[in-house]
């Protein structure tokens, strides 16, 4: 049977089937739907017009917008339909017409968005993906299945990023781009077949990045662009670098990947 807080408030128009959970404070506005998996953690607001589906737990003080579709199930001529999950952090924003898939099997199962994400209407989320916390995927931007995008980052308006692409914590992909291999943390992408132009300069200041670390960050992007030896050789020589923001991006690029790299221009 469904759970239902005293302090919940439910449209009478809504349909809350049976089932599902939700904790105190939800708000689920007029002809919102809410299915027999779903979970709603304290505070969330749901409103009218949305659907959520699946499998789906949305955590505390987070909204789902109008006509969003959350935790329906993947768009992969594979799924066959498996059980599968989503899981959404806290204090999430999911705007107008945005779309999030749950996983498949051959990708692990669940789709993961961190806490503090914002997503802007029309984006799309697609099976597997794996979204840190404080993401911004801004409007109609999509990321496809089996993704790992990084803390921190920003997905530009109207932006692509394949299947299986890697964008590191912190790096800023610029509207209109089509991301196909990895980004290195703090690396910013610009251009319609992205390239890797330089530095998210504007984020690091915004996170209070120490200005030693951004000098860093600097001449490592300077080694990755026009140093000697190939691309994973020159960033295994700044795994030994002082700084720590030089460190993870050497550890990222030197991580398994299903993906190529960016690489600086």
């Amino acid at each position: 049977m469904s759970t239902f807080h005293p302090q919940v408030m439910i449209h009478p128009l809504a349909v809350v089937e049976e089932g599902a959970f939700l904790a105190p404070g939800c708000r689920i506005g007029p002809f919102a739907v809410i299915g027999p998996e779903v979970r709603l953690a304290e505070g969330v607001e749901v409103k009218s017009h949305a659907v959520i589906t699946g499998d789906t737990h949305i955590g505390a003080d987070s909204t789902v917008f109008s006509f969003a579709v959350v935790g329906e199930v993947p768009q992969d001529l594979k799924f066959a339909g498996e059980h599968t999950a989503l899981r959404i952090g806290e204090r999430v924003r999911i705007r107008e017409h945005v779309t999030v898939n749950t996983g498949t099997a051959g990708g692990g199962g669940v789709t993961r968005i961190g806490d503090d994400c914002l997503l802007m209407a029309g984006c799309h989320v697609a099976h597997d993906a794996q979204i840190g916390a404080r993401v911004v995927v801004v409007n109609c931007a999509a990321v496809a299945g089996h993704c790992v995008i990084g803390d921190d980052a920003i997905i530009g308006g109207l932006a692509g990023i394949h299947q299986f692409v890697r964008i590191g914590r912190g790096a800023i992909i610029g509207a209109l781009a089509m991301v196909a291999h990895d980004v290195i943390p703090y690396g910013l992408v610009q251009g319609p077949r992205g390239a890797l132009e330089g530095l998210n300069l504007v984020g690091l200041k915004r996170r209070g990045a120490a200005r030693a670390d951004i000098t860093a960050l600097n001449a490592a992007f300077e080694s990755l662009r026009a140093g000697e030896g190939p691309f994973r050789q020159r960033a295994e020589a700044l795994s030994a670098s002082a700084s720590p923001l030089v460190r993870e991006v050497a550890a990222f690029i030197l991580g398994e990947s299903e993906r190529q790299f960016l690489t600086p221009e």
